[in-house]
């Protein structure tokens, strides 16, 4: 988060549940996506979360979000209840200082309570992604193995990509994949796994105590295999992560469109996606909106 904060977005200037409900309709029903995540900024800063999830999980998908974990000690029950499958917890240390260092918020003790909430609830698996930033963070990736493998959840590694709000990345923060699982085979031996479409590539521990993902978006990047599309909180789809360019779905519901309008927007977007994000590139340029702003 940057130092000044972050500018709220008005409350009408975002989607209603039932605007949410009907674009994920539509696209479940008309193109089958069978995956939705809930993301952030932080998903549970929304009121009455539970009555979406509600919504969302009466179509035939995978539903799970990503959170900052803070308020999972008072929400996961409710969330498990309200139809939700799996969560992923947003943490990037486990030392108090630094935690706050990067969050501005002095919230470690509750997001490590909101994991073991999140256990007791019965999600299953619940994952760790943790953004490794050289000469930042780095030093904690066996911290953040033998954590992942003592309370029995997924550790998932992310290279830092230039999305941050305070926009100090540039590639020498970028600690590879490669060197990633350099250290962490170095302790313990690991198996990889088969790899499908998601952004994780995925190893077992041989001693059978779980598993790790690394997401490459950097240096390995995958872009010929994803097939993710987001909508932020205030209605416009984007096609790519690093997209220079996004629709504006939410103009589409307030005026009338049909289903085919909308889903002729949705295609022509994805129709437009491009071969890469070239990250490291000469003719890469940072999209203006922060990670937090888009949703990851």
């Amino acid at each position: 988060m940057p130092e000044e904060g972050l500018d709220w977005t008005p409350r009408e200037d975002l989607l209603t549940f039932e605007e949410i409900e009907r674009l994920a309709s539509l696209l479940v029903m008309r193109f089958g996506v069978e995956s939705i995540r809930l993301t952030g900024g932080e998903p549970t800063v929304r009121a009455n979360l539970a009555d979406l999830i509600s919504r969302l999980s009466q179509l035939p998908v995978d539903l799970s979000m990503t959170t900052n974990g803070v308020t999972l000690p008072l929400m996961a029950e409710k969330l498990k209840a309200a139809g939700l499958n799996r969560i992923n917890v947003s943490l990037d240390s486990l030392h108090r200082d630094r935690f706050n260092d990067l969050t501005r918020r002095d919230k470690l003790e509750q997001v490590l309570e909101g994991i073991d909430a999140a256990k007791v609830a019965g999600f299953d698996p619940v994952k760790i992604n943790m953004v490794v930033m050289k000469g930042i963070n780095d030093d904690e990736i066996l911290d953040f193995v033998e954590f992942g493998r003592e309370k029995k959840v997924t550790v998932r590694f992310i290279e830092f990509m230039p999305l941050d709000a305070d926009e100090e990345w540039s590639n020498d923060s970028v600690m590879s994949l490669t060197e990633i699982l350099e250290l962490i085979s170095s302790h313990h031996e690991i198996v990889p796994l088969q790899r499908g479409n998601a952004p994780a590539a995925r190893w077992k521990y041989a001693d059978g105590a779980g598993e790790i993902g690394v997401i490459a978006t950097v240096t390995e990047a995958f872009c010929d295999s994803c097939d993710r599309i987001r909508l932020t909180a205030d209605g416009k789809f984007r096609n790519c992560l690093f997209a220079l360019k996004d629709y504006d779905m939410r103009n589409l519901l307030r005026n009338g469109a049909t289903d085919d309008d909308i889903a002729n927007l949705f295609v022509s977007g994805v129709q437009e996606k491009w071969a890469g994000h070239q990250i490291g590139k000469s003719v890469f340029i940072r999209p203006s909106k922060s990670m937090s702003q888009i949703g990851g």
